[in-house]
């Protein structure tokens, strides 16, 4: 077994990258995310692998879509300026069923906001940044060990699924350090590229198998709606593409819903959190029971697609909830389209760079629970955070 050592957020992410079998990287630094490139430029040439620096993010990704269809497992790391670049491709590398990473280490914004300061701003941005319906699989992290993991499970998900895979870390996660013990080669799955057994009569779009270029089966990739062989249809053929590609990942929520749970069993309310919000709510939780108070924690690693079935089931259990973002209000929408009416759903958001602490949240969970016994509205922590009161 490893001894525990000292690891860097976006360290550990490139070392579950080069663990999933990563062997191509291109990328273009950018504040938080540097780290991942320095460490891929440094360690992908070491095992037979590939890094590029490329002019911006768009090439980044453009070369990373055509690592992949070259037969490699390959990503690429930025933060919200040069995620806005990769949008187009993303979409690209929906359509054709491009397995691939994009790590988005998300900092203030937007437009250059603020470089080194944290946010959790890009969740929308991730779920439908790209235009047109498309299937993607959103996933994060909320210590620097998860990290790892969900580095693995972002690569195993796009070969399982032959879809992008955005994992979103943040400045805090990215660069806070963590003593660590990482898994041992073998101890966690790792799902390798499925290519066909044969090719005759392989039909290279609507499979889970993968045929890379160059197998001498002959077919188009393109951007356009097309058919099984990647050549151009319009009207209803279009219209089975997208279903097809849409479904495949919405189908598969309850496979690709990650996520932590915490005394569920006698709560009446319950923090919905993700990422390093959910270490501050770890923490709070505590607290709150150890004073009484009934409160459990979901703590959500796969943020798309939502999953819908269980906090649909959740909220038959529990009263309240309250779901605190390092933002303005994105992933509470989706809870409360999700619980649907069944709990009252308020949101505690923090939008100065600097993160809710578990005081912070205390206070909020008991403001909560005094306006819902009044049966009043709950609002006030956004308000508060945008007045620089939360500091």
């Amino acid at each position: 077994m490893q001894a525990q050592r000292l690891v860097q957020g976006n360290e550990a992410c490139a070392l579950g990258a080069l663990y999933a079998g990563c062997s191509f990287y291109a990328g273009y630094p950018i504040t938080p995310s540097s780290e991942i490139m320095e460490m891929m430029a440094r360690e992908l040439p070491k095992r037979g692998g590939v890094f590029m620096q490329m002019e911006d993010e768009i090439a980044s990704l453009s070369a990373v879509i055509g690592a992949a269809w070259a037969g490699a497992k390959a990503m690429t790391a930025t933060s919200g300026p040069g995620f806005s670049l990769m949008q187009e491709n993303i979409g690209y590398a929906a359509i054709t069923e491009t397995p691939c990473v994009i790590v988005d280490c998300q900092r203030w914004g937007p437009s250059t906001g603020q470089p080194t300061k944290t946010s959790q701003g890009d969740v929308m941005q991730a779920i439908w940044g790209t235009h047109g319906d498309h299937p993607i699989v959103v996933l994060t992290a909320s210590n620097v060990r998860e990290v790892f993991e969900m580095t693995v499970n972002a690569f195993n998900f796009a070969e399982l699924y032959r879809t992008p895979v955005i994992l979103l870390l943040d400045e805090v996660l990215s660069h806070m350090r963590e003593n660590v013990v990482l898994p041992e080669p073998g101890e966690l799955p790792v799902v390798e590229r499925r290519l066909p057994e044969r090719l005759e009569g392989f039909l290279p779009f609507g499979s889970p198998e993968f045929v890379p270029f160059g197998t001498g089966l002959r077919f188009n990739v393109t951007g356009m709606a097309h058919d099984p062989y990647g050549f151009p249809v319009q009207g209803e053929k279009a219209a089975e593409l997208l279903v097809r590609i849409v479904n495949k990942v919405r189908d598969a929520a309850p496979q690709l819903a990650l996520y932590d749970a915490q005394y569920l069993d006698d709560s009446r309310l319950l923090i919905v959190s993700y990422g390093i919000v959910s270490r501050v709510a770890e923490s709070a939780v505590e607290q709150l029971r150890a004073e009484g108070v009934k409160i459990g924690l979901l703590n959500l690693k796969t943020l798309w697609p939502f999953p819908d079935f269980l906090l649909q089931e959740i909220g038959e259990q529990v009263e309240y909830i309250l779901v605190p973002e390092l933002n303005m209000g994105q992933i509470v929408r989706e809870v409360e389209r999700a619980v649907h009416g069944q709990a009252v759903v308020e949101h505690l958001g923090r939008v100065d760079g600097y993160l809710i602490t578990p005081q912070q949240l205390i206070d909020a969970v008991q403001a909560f629970r005094n306006h819902a016994s009044k049966g009043k509205t709950f609002r006030y922590p956004v308000s508060r955070a945008m007045r620089g009161e939360t500091r």
